[in-house]
């Protein structure tokens, strides 16, 4: 069992070639958001049975589409089932930022798993409406895109013991709806051209992705992150960077460079690692200087991003640089309409913004509340070869930093006193009162029950002493 190499998003390759794609490193996976959450399956064989196969086909597409793949990361692809796994048992009950599972391993490898592992919140979400709100199930699960997702309903309403609502899958409404949103986005920006499309993610199952590609395709979108789902529909292949690139470097000027030295195509730097303002834009638009006809482009991630626009466009005038300006992370109609009035306000050339869109296409769309937005599910580099490492973004205290180094739960044992959890580190001594939730082989039916009468304020991010003392290491590297 496996999944086929080609089934994740494009800057999965550009990332790995312009990384260490033989280096360990350690991902790790969280929600941001939605409270108390059930894991209804066993997380390291679902992550096992999903890591990458390559055939020579997939190889060839690849370099057709400027992912051509050198001898690290396909020596990476050989090692995959050599993957470490620290995951809370199934049936564990977890809460915001506690992670769900560590992965360790070659780069290229736990790097590629994202856009699969991020699928799982769908599953997660339809466990936990089951277990705590069963009187929202058939309003979340009654309408679903696909046979797949119907049947993801099914195995996970299964494992939790509850009975299964009426279940109408609507294929054709889903693949509409769909379409309508991106031709009301065509409208706003005068050409499909302008939009790529970037939801894997946000799908529930690899089947819901392709219906939304096709919707999309019918609308006139010729470009997509899901590289499996562009060689299937005929569509181009795109991305270029993402935070983990930036952490594995530690540095926006060692990233970038990196980026533009190891491979021969144009990049698109991602700017708010570290903070878009003060390091993202100067060194973004250093290299741009160095590259006139590359076609480079900047990407606005987190933070006020209007502020952080007008930032740039005033600065690329004052160094007669016209980057590609990328607008995605979470856009929708309204957004793209604002943005689209400033960049008339400024007078920034229509060819020269383009906006990506995921949730609001494949998400949005699909008849249920339950959707990775709703949780924000994540899945961030944690450590690169023995160094931790984290994002920081333009939203400090705003829930969007990452936590650094092994990270592992710790879970408060009945009739004790404390947080219910704390985010500790592996191999740091479990205290008095807790225990270690992380690969516990034990079933989790106790923490449930416990988790169910936990007073409110004890559920909350609570860091342990290593933890802490990475964060604070690494905010001191960073900012001084």
């Amino acid at each position: 069992m496996g999944a086929g190499l080609l089934v994740t998003d494009g800057y999965k390759f550009s990332m790995a070639e312009a990384g260490w794609p033989l280096r360990d490193e350690t991902f790790s996976s969280t929600h941001r958001r939605g409270g108390l959450q059930v894991v209804p399956f066993d997380l390291e064989r679902e992550l096992r049975s999903v890591l990458p196969q390559a055939t020579p086909a997939d190889w060839a597409f690849l370099a057709g589409c400027e992912y051509e793949m050198g001898a690290g990361f396909k020596a990476a692809i050989a090692q995959a089932g050599q993957v470490r796994v620290r995951a809370l048992p199934r049936f564990s009950v977890f809460f915001d930022r506690e992670p769900l599972f560590t992965v360790s391993g070659p780069s290229a490898v736990v790097s590629w798993l994202e856009p699969l592992v991020l699928m799982w919140s769908y599953r997660i979400q339809v466990a936990t409406v089951a277990c705590f709100r069963p009187d929202e199930l058939a309003a979340a699960v009654g309408t679903v895109t696909c046979e797949r997702q119907r049947q993801l309903v099914l195995e996970t309403l299964d494992a939790v013991g509850v009975k299964a609502p009426p279940i109408t899958v609507d294929s054709e409404g889903y693949v509409a709806r769909v379409t309508a949103r991106v031709k009301e986005l065509v409208e706003v920006v005068g050409t499909p051209a302008r939009l790529f499309e970037v939801g894997l993610r946000a799908a529930s199952c690899v089947e819901q992705h392709l219906l939304a590609l096709e919707g999309c395709k019918a609308a006139g979108l010729t470009r997509t992150s899901n590289v499996a789902g562009a060689k299937t529909l005929g569509l181009t292949p795109v991305g270029t960077m993402g935070h983990e690139h930036v952490q594995r470097y530690g540095s926006d000027e060692a990233a970038f460079r990196a980026m533009v030295e190891r491979r021969p195509n144009r990049s698109s730097f991602l700017l708010d690692t570290f903070d878009t303002i003060r390091s993202g834009i100067p060194t973004a638009y250093r290299i741009i200087a160095e590259r006139p006809g590359a076609h480079d482009s900047i990407r606005f991630d987190s933070g006020d991003k209007e502020a952080q626009y007008r930032h740039a466009v005033k600065a690329a005038r004052e160094q007669g640089l016209t980057p590609v300006m990328i607008l995605e992370d979470g856009f929708d109609t309204a957004q793209t309409r604002r943005f689209e009035a400033l960049r008339q306000e400024v007078g920034w050339p229509a060819e020269a913004q383009v906006y990506g869109y995921g949730g609001f296409l494949v998400g949005q769309t699909a008849s249920t509340p339950l959707t990775r937005d709703r949780v924000s599910a994540v899945y961030k580099l944690t450590q690169t070869g023995a160094r931790p490492c984290m994002k920081f973004g333009n939203e400090a205290g705003a829930g969007k930093q990452s936590i650094p180094g092994q990270p592992v739960v710790w879970r408060r044992l009945p009739g004790a006193s404390g947080p219910f959890g704390i985010v500790a580190q592996h191999g740091e001594p479990v205290p008095s009162g807790y225990r270690l939730l992380t690969g516990s082989e034990a079933a989790s039916s106790v923490d449930v029950q416990a988790a169910l009468a936990v007073r409110s304020e004890d559920l909350r991010l609570v860091h342990s002493p290593a933890t802490q003392a990475l964060i604070d290491q690494l905010t001191r590297e960073a900012f001084g």
